[in-house]
């Protein structure tokens, strides 16, 4: 089944979370935690979703390159104006078990601006 999202005006650990539910494939009968699933997720207007309080500000993103000390930091902001998408695939990668079927479900989210 296909389900779409919109998320205007929603906060995104919300809409994250439904997601994660929908790609484990939970909302589905058949449900089997063993087997990936088949529903897919279109979300719909990412560029409106929102944050509470001063998490915009706040909130960072880390990237490690590697070697010692490259620890990178990243803006919530930043993050955001540049790639919104991400921002959203991040969330819900974090909320989905982290196994082998992870990147078979993560396939089957589709986010368009």
């Amino acid at each position: 089944m296909e389900y779409i999202i919109d998320a205007k005006n929603k906060r995104l650990g919300r809409v994250a979370s439904e997601i994660a539910v929908i790609l484990q494939g939970k909302k589905n009968p058949k449900y089997e935690p063993k087997f990936e699933g088949t529903d897919t997720v279109t979300v719909n207007n990412i560029k409106d979703i929102e944050l509470t309080g001063k998490k915009a500000e706040q909130k960072i993103y880390y990237k490690h390159t590697g070697p010692l000390g490259h620890l990178k930091e990243n803006k919530f902001e930043n993050v955001f104006a540049k790639n919104p998408g991400f921002v959203l695939r991040h969330a819900v990668r974090l909320m989905l078990p982290k196994n082998r079927l992870q990147a078979k479900r993560m396939r089957r989210l589709k986010i368009s601006d």
